[in-house]
């Protein structure tokens, strides 16, 4: 109510207590071949545990993919991954044809034919590992090996039997036929009781109990594409239902005297699961939209000579284009690995990449333990570099550098590709690429905290940019709050006063050194009043990190004093 008409008390509520709200700055991103998983789908995953649950272990191929991302769950615990389409990948099915469901979306939009009762969850060899087992009556249910997983034979629902129909009732049971996805063949993986063949059965608490929606929804490895001939085709309640038989009690549903078996085949894993630099630019993609995927720190992945500046030059431009992550990329493993010449052809590397301080080079190649395999492995270290910015978020603040002894120490790491010297490290500092070091005694080291900007400024800083991007994106989430808000001296009061604490409090926690707010009559004129926009100029001196220390050792003679010569 804007007035009131008559006498009265009206009471309202102003809320001024809207701040500026702590925001995310150690969220990794990566994308890769995996041998499990959805396709082309961003997972959250928080642990190497969930890592192997959503993607399975990695192999000869994909231990490239799986192990940087492994790397980076050392030190944070929210990695977001899109496992890569890859030429030739199919899911195995129930007829052995093969057919590709990259994803639940892509499920839900494809129509299924014969051959396609059962499909492997997801792309890839594992899925020819998948058999499944429908049990449909007592007699099938007792010929079963699989009886003692049950309490009961199937018979009738008790909403099939409240529906006037018999027998509806089935048990499925998913077994890995060759050991391939558990480690032991034949081994159950999951089992489903008292479902029911009637499409729109339910159970006692509302939910659906028929089969394909239940499998659909509940299943870990398999989709039901369409149901079997033997089985249903629609619901209990009409006559002329397909398999429902009309006998003189009513109707039933047909079932089988043997139990039905699916043995799944067709699975591939595509070109040797090893992604085109295009397939991973386009899994990449996924994590281009600022506004609707939350992510930080973007992993690259390792590609081919040559392919390594392509993929590079594609993660730098969805930095830019989002403008609050950093990509961390490295060279090709196959330019530091037994390669004399390692620092000459990973310099010329980094010349070929734009200049940027959205993203962060490093010197190459780390060996470290496969414990899936009992093998050593050599990987690129993007995702430790990654990993040692959010560790630094949780022991410190984004505005930290991730380098040096205090919260640089790299970790899992056996030895490096090439250790580099000090004027080796002098040549990488100079072109951008931030040395990572053995030393004897102290462990390996992040020994650099350049971004990939080539001129001289104080974003060519990890610290300082990872400080713009978490100042940027906690006081553009506060100013939404001032869309559609009249521009008044109350409402720039108001926002002024929103920011001033926060970089007060930054500033407490030695992240700027001085700053100020200017949003006032002399920025929002009535030029920029009358066409609807609203201003504020922050200005702030960041503060720097240490590259260079000087030690100045200076002897006397004796008798004289300190105070005497301190000041020259």
């Amino acid at each position: 109510m804007a007035f009131q008409v008559s006498p009265g008390v009206e009471v309202k509520e102003i809320d001024l207590t809207n701040v500026v709200p702590a925001v995310s700055t150690s969220i990794g991103a990566i994308a890769g071949a995996f041998a499990w998983g959805p396709v082309d789908q961003i997972v959250q995953v928080g642990s190497e545990n969930q890592l192997v649950e959503r993607f399975f272990e990695p192999n000869d191929t994909t231990f490239k993919y799986f192990m940087p991302a492994a790397q980076f769950l050392q030190y944070a615990n929210d990695l977001r991954v899109v496992r890569s389409s890859v030429s030739g990948q199919f899911n195995a099915n129930a007829d052995g044809s093969g057919t590709l469901v990259k994803n639940e979306e892509d499920f839900e939009s494809q129509a299924f034919t014969s051959g396609d009762e059962f499909i492997a969850k997801y792309p890839g060899n594992l899925g020819n590992s998948i058999g499944v087992y429908v049990i449909t009556n007592s007699v099938s249910f007792q010929s079963s090996m699989f009886s003692d997983l049950f309490d009961f034979a199937p018979s009738t629902t008790d909403y099939a039997q409240g529906h006037g129909v018999e027998n509806d009732e089935l048990h499925i049971v998913v077994v890995d036929e060759t050991g391939e996805i558990s480690g032991t063949t034949g081994e159950v993986l999951e089992a489903f009781s008292g479902l029911s063949q009637a499409p729109d059965a339910k159970k006692g608490n509302g939910t659906t109990n028929y089969y394909i929606d239940v499998i659909n929804s509940q299943s870990e490895y398999v989709w039901i594409g369409t149901a079997d001939t033997s089985l249903p085709e629609s619901g209990v309640k009409t006559s002329d239902t397909d398999n429902l038989v009309e006998t003189s009690s009513g109707f039933e549903y047909t079932t089988t005297d043997t139990v039905l078996d699916y043995v799944l085949s067709g699975g591939s894993d595509g070109t040797t699961n090893n992604p085109s630099v295009g397939d991973l630019q386009t899994a990449y993609e996924l994590f281009n939209d600022a506004e609707t995927v939350d992510v930080n720190l973007i992993i690259g992945v390792p590609a081919p000579e040559g392919d390594d500046v392509t993929l590079a030059t594609n993660l730098i431009s969805i930095a830019e284009n989002r403008r609050d992550v950093v990509v961390f990329v490295s060279p090709a493993i196959s330019r530091t690995v037994n390669n004399v010449d390692a620092v000459t052809d990973v310099i010329e590397w980094a010349d070929q990449l734009p200049s940027s301080s959205f993203a962060v080079f490093d010197s190459g190649a780390e060996y470290t333990y496969d414990k899936y395999n009992d093998t050593f492995r050599f990987i690129n270290a993007a995702g430790d570099v990654a990993g040692l910015c959010a560790f630094t978020d949780n022991v410190a603040d984004a505005w930290f550098s991730p380098a040096g002894f205090n919260r640089g120490q790299v970790r899992g790491v056996t030895k490096l590709a090439f250790n580099p010297r000090k004027n080796e490290r002098d040549s990488l500092y100079k072109a951008r690429i931030n040395p990572i070091v053995s030393f004897p005694g102290q462990g390996t080291v992040l020994f650099g905290d350049k971004t990939a900007l080539s001129r001289p400024s104080a974003f060519d800083r990890i610290n300082v940019r990872r400080l713009f991007i978490a100042l940027e994106k906690a006081i553009a989430t506060a100013a939404k709050f001032q869309l559609f808000e009249l521009n008044d001296e109350f409402t720039r009061a108001q926002f002024r006063n929103l920011v001033e604490p926060f970089l007060r409090d930054v500033q407490g926690r030695r992240g700027i050194t001085d700053f100020a707010v200017i949003c006032d009559d002399t920025n929002n004129t009535p030029q920029v009043i009358d066409t609807n926009r609203f201003v504020a100029d922050i200005f702030v001196q960041p503060a720097r990190s240490i590259n260079f220390i000087t030690l100045n050792f200076i002897a006397t003679r004796t008798g004289v004093e300190f105070s005497e010569i301190a000041g020259q």
